[in-house]
């Protein structure tokens, strides 16, 4: 009876004291101290490499471009990159070679400058000087294979002459031999996000496909799959026309919003916490298509209006969502550019957004991500932004940087120890808001990786991202590049978790509501 008693003994006070002695460094976050979580990406904003299905119904899908003459073999080239004239006349492309398509229709398009002018052609020949698209601007493209001929709405040919100038007076219809008229369109670069799919397609056929994919890429038995294998959070990423459904602007498609509260639903359901994460300003903060950029130009710092409408998302999301019980927290930009967004520009959006979402709630955290690129992200704990539950969102990939080509996988889980873990910890100790990997995935640039490579790598990501004072979340639940897809990797046993900390304190608490019970009992029996 002796040993029995103190068996239970054992149970009851080793339970109470992971309860009672439990520091939500966390609030809201039940049967753990930080956030465990997974990203929705590529489901409410679009990112084409996630899901690369989507985009094949567009026809001419093509984004950045140049053009070859078949005749003289010289590329087309706006002048200084634009604002001047436009001439057939380099051998190699580069930037001024290259030209950002705006399309109008399946078969129309207007050609903007890396500087940011249109091509521009009549009667009096093409420069590149057009500061906003119109008619004269406006190109048909008829294609055939790599080949093009651009056509004006008049009905006249571009064609490159001998003397290496561009004009619009090819004498009838061109055929696609080797004739002035004729061009190669060479492919440069793409951006599939939610601005080309949604213009892609056309406003019905892209309500069509996005109602499809809003309703199956991500659904409640994903929520019950993440509760099972020990996650507490989503982070969702959103667009800013969401605060516009259920009728944004062209050429945006609602239904977003109601993808959202759904969500919110199935999170209350299994017990998890929503970060919503405004993934897409206007004018794009990075240039990038999961910004939603039109042409992979940048311009939401240098717009006040387009600042002052990102505020108005925010005060959108934080009104409607300010109060619901599954909301941890709104994280007010993610990935400013740090080459573009100045940081006096984004600490005063910060500091805004900070205090709308204060408006509405006490405990919500608000969450700020650091620069991408060439940024410290201690600029933000010397800001002063806010006092009370405030979170920096720092994005760890070895990848994107030619830094990480070709390391070994040793080399890699070296770099997680030695710079990762050293910046976390320096951070954890400053002075300022909690610390948040709000981005990371167990892939790197490592050839024919064996199972047991990815597993360590895993292990040693989650091991010193768990130190983060606020969390982690992995991006991301589901992709079609099967690393960096949530599910497969922990179906397939190439991340591996532990069991559910919040199904494990609900064990506890079981055993701590059996020992209360009984320990009279076993005193008396004694």
């Amino acid at each position: 009876m002796e040993l029995v008693f103190t068996k239970w003994v054992s149970a009851f006070f080793l339970c109470c004291c992971l309860i009672s002695s439990k520091a939500f460094s966390v609030e809201g976050i039940l049967g753990d101290n930080k956030v465990r979580g997974v990203n929705l990406g590529g489901w409410l904003v679009i990112e084409g490499w996630i899901k690369p299905s989507l985009f094949e119904g567009i026809p001419n899908g093509d984004m950045l471009v140049q053009l070859w003459s078949v005749t003289l073999k010289k590329f087309v080239s706006a002048e200084n990159g634009g604002g001047t004239g436009v001439a057939v006349d380099r051998d190699v492309a580069s930037s001024w070679e290259t030209f950002r398509l705006w399309r109008v229709s399946a078969s129309e398009f207007q050609f903007r400058t890396v500087l940011g002018q249109f091509l521009k052609c009549d009667a009096l020949g093409c420069s590149a000087t057009a500061q906003s698209p119109r008619n004269s601007e406006t190109f048909f493209v008829e294609r055939k294979d790599n080949r093009v001929h651009l056509k004006l709405r008049t009905g006249a040919y571009l064609q490159a002459m001998i003397t290496n100038q561009l004009t619009a007076d090819y004498p009838g219809k061109p055929g696609w031999d080797d004739n002035a008229a004729t061009f190669e369109m060479i492919v440069s670069g793409n951006l599939h996000g939610d601005y080309q799919l949604a213009n892609g397609y056309g406003k019905d056929e892209a309500t069509r496909v996005y109602q499809r994919h809003r309703n199956n890429f991500v659904t409640i038995d994903d929520f019950k799959f993440l509760y099972r294998h020990g996650i507490n959070t989503v982070r969702i990423p959103v667009g800013w026309w969401i605060a516009f459904d259920p009728d944004p602007p062209a050429p945006f498609i609602g239904g977003s919003l109601e993808a959202l509260d759904n969500a919110f639903s199935w999170a209350l359901a299994y017990n998890l916490m929503c970060i919503i994460d405004l993934h897409a300003a206007p004018g794009s903060q990075n240039g990038m298509e999961h910004s939603a950029s039109n042409d992979g130009t940048l311009e939401w710092p240098n717009s006040p209006a387009y600042i002052s409408k990102t505020l108005d998302v925010i005060d959108f999301l934080a009104s409607r969502y300010g109060k619901h019980p599954a909301l941890l927290g709104i994280e007010l930009l993610n990935e400013p550019s740090a080459d573009l967004v100045p940081l006096d520009t984004l600490v005063s959006y910060y500091k805004q957004g900070y205090n709308i979402v204060r408006k509405y709630s006490s405990k919500a955290y608000v969450i700020i991500c650091q620069r991408i690129g060439k940024a410290d992200p201690m600029e933000l704990y010397e800001a002063d932004i806010g006092s009370h539950n405030l979170v920096v969102d720092l994005h760890c990939y070895n990848l994107f940087d030619p830094f990480f080509d070709h390391l070994s996988p040793s080399e890699n889980i070296e770099i997680i120890y030695k710079n990762r873990q050293t910046q976390l910890q320096a951070l954890n100790s400053a002075n300022g808001p909690l610390v948040f990997v709000g981005e990371w995935v167990n892939e790197w640039d490592v050839t024919n990786g064996s199972q047991a490579d990815y597993q360590n790598f895993g292990r040693v990501q989650l091991e010193v991202y768990n130190a983060a004072s606020f969390g982690w979340t992995y991006w991301t639940l589901k992709n079609d590049r099967k690393h960096w897809d949530f599910e497969w990797n922990i179906k397939n046993n190439y991340l591996q978790f532990g069991d559910s900390p919040i199904r494990a304190v609900f064990d506890c608490g079981l055993w701590v509501a059996l020992a209360c019970a009984w320990f009279p009992h076993l005193l008396f029996m004694l």
